[in-house]
């Protein structure tokens, strides 16, 4: 099963449109992934004791995980970071066996020039420690706000075409592992 992580909580965002353009584009390619959207989280799993008793509400996102043959992490670039609640969710997940070996892309979205470099790279030494197999080919996505209109139509073609190039990429990757999509 493929998963797609939605990686903020914060209402609005366009890293959901981007996940949403992402969804469609492995649909096209015969694949129905499943989408882990930290805007959903419960409120309950924000409380201190999470950390030791993981409240029921939260198990269904730590499931997806826990099932995903493939993870594909989108993240926003937030004051030069990838946002607290996907390092908080990242903390709640069990360790080791939640990215120990498993597959793991990665898409930037950013408002800014650089595409949400910064967070990928930081989110690529996180995964790397707790063991996951990283896809090199990454797309980061600069100028959000100019290249994806309030509908969430993504309107520039030549990152269409790399969020595509990814995919199919990505779905080999999984293959050459072993994993199925």
């Amino acid at each position: 099963m493929l998963t797609l992580l939605s990686g903020t909580n914060r209402p609005g965002n366009t890293t959901r449109k981007v996940v949403a353009h992402v969804e469609a584009i492995y649909r096209s390619l015969g694949v129905t992934p499943v989408i882990v959207d930290l805007l959903e989280l419960p409120l309950e799993a924000f409380t201190p004791g999470s950390y030791a008793n993981k409240p029921a509400s939260l198990q269904p996102f730590l499931d997806r995980i826990l099932a995903a043959t493939g993870l594909v992490v989108v993240t926003p670039e937030y004051n030069g970071g990838f946002p607290g609640a996907l390092k908080y969710f990242i903390d709640l997940l069990p360790f080791p066996q939640s990215l120990q070996a498993r597959p793991v892309c990665f898409i930037g979205v950013a408002a800014g020039e650089w595409g949400a470099i910064r967070p990928i790279e930081q989110l690529q030494g996180l995964f790397l420690y707790r063991n996951a197999w990283l896809y090199p080919e990454k797309v980061y996505i600069r100028q959000c706000m100019k290249v994806i209109d309030s509908d969430g139509n993504l309107l520039d073609e030549e990152i269409s075409k790399r969020l595509r190039s990814q995919a199919e990429g990505f779905l080999r990757f999984l293959a050459q592992h072993g994993c199925k999509a």
